[in-house]
């Protein structure tokens, strides 16, 4: 898997050369910020058997000490992206970020801690009520919940017929989070009740801003991912450099503003080897 058999891929867009253009010519200015599952992990039947794609450490530890910092920002507590995704002690990453749970934790592998807030009340008193209001709307044949500690998901990714699922949870459940003022983030067959307020782009425009990056690459795959995609258009008109990368084509949302597009998580990792090996050689 050579770097030279692998040629970076070119932007669609002409905001998009520009960004990785300008990563390539000065990488020390730049952070590379990714989600999680999607991007980095195949999605899979069961959340809590995701695991980054085997390619994925080795392609970061050869990019992260050439380039300003990298981050992982992803809906899932800090710490199960750290032990999913095999980052803790990985050779290079000793700088890595983790942003879990939107934003509101931060691990650091230099610490290899977690500092977050208090868990939000309402998250516990919405997950309470949640078997009955599953029962209720008929969604609990197949559906599955995730305590999250920050958040709870439902996941209809094992129904019987899993959109339709989906679409019959909506409501109900934007009701449940709407009694106790949590917000209702949809995603790939999954809804997920969290506290508003934080949100990928709010944690990837601070984030950006520690660093004093001058470019940006963000890669993503699911709804969740369009704040941060937000994010990135609005620091262009800042005067950074910007590269959007979407993982797959599930989510037309999603695809139909990226930069790039590649088709899973082995391509997003085989970008960040090629990426790395450019900037060595430069």
């Amino acid at each position: 898997m050579g770097n030279s058999a692998h040629p970076i891929p070119t932007p669609s867009t002409q905001a998009g050369r520009e960004g990785l253009a300008a990563l390539l010519a000065r990488p020390a200015r730049a952070v590379v910020a990714l989600d999680f599952d999607g991007t980095l992990a195949d999605i899979v039947p069961d959340p809590e058997r995701s695991r980054a794609h085997p390619d994925v450490v080795p392609a970061l530890s050869a990019l992260a000490p050439q380039v300003a910092a990298v981050a992982v920002i992803t809906g899932r507590p800090a710490d199960t992206a750290v032990r999913y995704g095999g980052f803790a002690g990985a050779p290079g990453l000793d700088h890595l970020v983790v942003l879990g749970h939107y934003g509101a934790e931060r691990w650091d592998a230099a610490t290899a801690t977690v500092h977050a807030p208090p868990p939000d009340p309402g998250v516990a008193a919405a997950l309470a009520e949640l078997p009955a209001v599953l029962e209720e709307a008929g969604g609990d044949d197949g559906t599955w919940i995730e305590e999250k500690g920050r958040a709870v998901a439902v996941h209809t990714r094992r129904a019987a017929d899993p959109q339709a699922a989906f679409e019959a949870l909506r409501t109900p459940l934007g009701s449940l989070a709407a009694r106790h003022n949590l917000v209702v983030e949809p995603g790939r067959l999954v809804l997920e009740l969290r506290p508003p307020g934080m949100d990928k782009g709010v944690a990837l425009e601070e984030y950006v801003k520690e660093t004093g990056a001058e470019t940006v690459l963000y890669a993503g795959d699911d709804l969740g991912d369009l704040a941060a995609y937000a994010a990135v258009e609005k620091l262009r008109t800042r005067g950074i450099k910007g590269l959007l990368v979407c993982s797959g084509t599930e989510v037309p949302e999603l695809a139909d503003r990226a930069d790039l597009l590649l088709p899973g998580p082995a391509a997003v990792a085989e970008l960040l080897r090629s990426i790395a090996g450019r900037v060595t050689q430069s």
